[in-house]
């Protein structure tokens, strides 16, 4: 671990999670590290082993023993179940629906990915967001928003490709697609989740330190794809309440020119 820790440092880290990520990259590092010099050394002594000085003659059949294929299994069996050790109890503790943390006690944001922009929205004062639906969409209403609900009255929706969070506190997600498949994706954060057209997908994480972090499309979408980015602002409790205000009061329009 300190090898990789000093030598071959992973990109910072400003999740509460994203220790488990790590340390799971680490583990994974490790062991494809044994295998390769495992195999690396079984292929040198085959090299010395079935040399040519030793067998001028070639052997059109090859190995008779049941040896090899049972070695080459044992292997492979190993390999999965200690991948699977390093892997489940994480993935286990994040899928399970139990870990979200509760609507009151987070910081709320809608995620709609779109070619090639994202797309962010913060419930207003009332804490609810508005409704959201397909059959709302229209030229001056893109994402689908009803301006009937009254709850939508209140909504915020920040400048293109700007997200902010206060920092320590869960962030709970609900992320989705208006086109393609996209991918949000912060890497200081080791945050991934798909945007799925049809589908609200929740995903959570609590940022740890103060900063400005680049979102970053993981998902092949289109031509734009490299351009589609943005920006994940992790700002102290009181600048994110005034950052909020600020936008509340002038309730930035989207455009989707």
């Amino acid at each position: 671990m300190f090898f990789f820790a000093n030598f071959l440092p992973l990109p910072q880290l400003a999740s509460q999670h994203g220790q488990d990520v790590d340390r799971l990259l680490n583990y994974i590092h490790l062991l494809m590290g044994a295998l390769f010099v495992g195999w690396f050394a079984y292929f040198a002594y085959v090299l010395w082993r079935f040399r040519q000085s030793r067998n001028p003659q070639a052997d059109p059949v090859g190995a008779r023993s049941a040896a090899p294929k049972v070695l080459e299994l044992v292997v492979a069996g190993v390999e999965t179940a200690l991948l699977l050790l390093f892997a489940l109890p994480m993935w286990v503790k994040l899928a399970d629906a139990k870990s979200l943390p509760a609507e009151a006690e987070s910081t709320n944001v809608r995620v709609t990915a779109e070619q090639f922009q994202w797309n962010f929205r913060y419930p207003g004062p009332d804490g609810v967001f508005g409704r959201q639906d397909l059959k709302f969409v229209s030229a001056d209403n893109p994402l689908g928003y009803d301006k009937s609900d009254p709850h939508e009255k209140d909504d915020v929706t920040p400048p293109m490709g700007e997200m902010h969070v206060p920092v320590d506190k869960p962030v709970l997600l609900r992320i989705t697609s208006k086109d393609v498949i996209h991918s949000f994706k912060v890497v200081a954060l080791r945050f991934t989740q798909d945007a799925i057209p049809g589908l609200s997908i929740p995903g959570q994480f609590t940022p740890t330190k103060t900063g400005r972090y680049m979102i970053t499309c993981a998902q092949l979408c289109g031509n734009g794809h490299a351009k589609m980015a943005g920006y994940l602002v992790v700002d102290s409790p009181a600048d994110y309440q005034r950052w909020l205000a600020e936008k509340s009061q002038g309730n930035v329009a989207t455009s989707f020119e």
